[in-house]
């Protein structure tokens, strides 16, 4: 595993050090960060169609990161993601993900969002990363409380028309040697590890279809995030650190009642304020071999996020797991002879 890094997104400001690449990644490899995740949305930071086209321009980015201690990790295109499929009870909120020169048109909107993302797998070559983070998009989600009863076929047309619309955008990350990793989060088709084995049925079990793992979004939705790890380790490529709690009370549960996030039970947390045992996630993945970033995605209802950046890189550094190349008992062996070993059994 290698880190600790972070995901620039929640960080990137109009104001110095968040507001040039240069300035912020300074200021998180100061921190102790040794990776950086680009939301290649924010063009104070990145532009992504010059990224596809220019090597030069790449070089260029990772020269800068390199230059402040830190390397590109992936590059995210999360909004652009959720807006490869979008339902219209969603499009006039959504139209803020996109060029306002889009707004109001979907289908020119979705056709963006999927050359968004084909521009984002050549980018991603060009910066040799293996993975890439995103969203699915949504075509379902309105309906994932069944009220009034979901017709008949409803779910399979979903996942059918969603496979249609993301496996050529899979076969071109397929031919740049990158896996396209869906965030499992709520609001999107793919939230938990059913929705995404249905779609991965959907779309003939592409080898470009993997998963970011985020625990904080299995908190919320009360899934055993631990388990999870043992059902879909072959398909977790990227890895998001973030925390989270949920505090049930007599008024409130998974739905939140239209609360903000500081009122809500479930509430993403800095790291280490919350619930998510990290000691066992770093156990399990390391022992499943998982070789790419820990990237914190901070989000916090309470703290600061200058705070949470300065302790979120000591956190990851701190749960990071070398794994052993011996047994803790080897200075007690007693040999491996398979004569000795049968007179042990009592066979000889």
């Amino acid at each position: 595993m290698k880190g600790p890094a972070v995901f620039l997104a929640q960080f990137a400001g109009d104001e110095a050090p968040f507001n040039s690449l240069d300035a912020i990644t300074k200021y998180m490899g100061d921190l102790g960060y040794k990776g950086v995740q680009i939301p290649t949305w924010d063009g104070r930071l990145f532009d992504l169609d010059k990224a596809a086209e220019s090597q030069d321009y790449c070089d260029e980015v990772a020269g800068i990161c390199r230059a402040n201690g830190v390397e590109v990790t992936e590059l995210s295109t999360h909004l652009q993601g959720q807006l490869v499929a979008s339902h219209p009870a969603y499009d006039t909120l959504f139209d803020g993900f996109a060029p306002a020169a889009l707004h109001g048109n979907v289908k020119a909107r979705t056709e963006w969002a999927i050359d968004q993302l084909k521009k984002a797998a050549m980018a991603s070559r060009r910066f040799g990363c293996s993975s890439h983070a995103t969203f699915s998009g949504a075509l379902l989600w309105h309906t994932v409380y069944p009220w009034p009863q979901r017709p008949s076929g409803l779910v399979e047309e979903g996942f059918a028309e969603l496979a249609r619309r993301w496996k050529p955008i899979l076969d071109v990350f397929d031919e740049c040697g990158v896996n396209v990793c869906y965030e499992l989060h709520p609001g999107e088709d793919l939230h938990d590890g059913v929705t995404f084995e249905r779609f991965l049925e959907a779309v003939g079990n592409h080898p470009r279809a993997n998963i970011l793992y985020d625990p904080s979004h299995f908190v919320l939705q009360q899934l055993d995030y631990v388990q999870f790890i043992d059902f879909y380790h072959e398909r977790i490529k990227a890895f998001h650190v973030k925390d989270a709690e949920f505090r049930p009370n007599g008024k409130a549960g998974v739905y939140g009642s239209y609360s903000s996030w500081a009122e809500r039970p479930g509430r993403f947390r800095s790291l280490g304020d919350g619930q998510v045992d990290f000691t066992q996630i770093f156990t399990k993945l390391g022992h499943y071999g998982y070789d790419g970033w820990a990237v914190l995605e901070w989000e916090c209802a309470y703290k600061h996020p200058e705070q949470g950046a300065a302790e979120g890189a000591p956190f990851i550094a701190r749960h990071m797991i070398r794994k052993a190349d011996k047994a803790f008992d080897d200075f007690a062996g007693t040999g491996a002879d398979l004569g000795f070993v049968r007179e042990v059994l009592g066979l000889d």
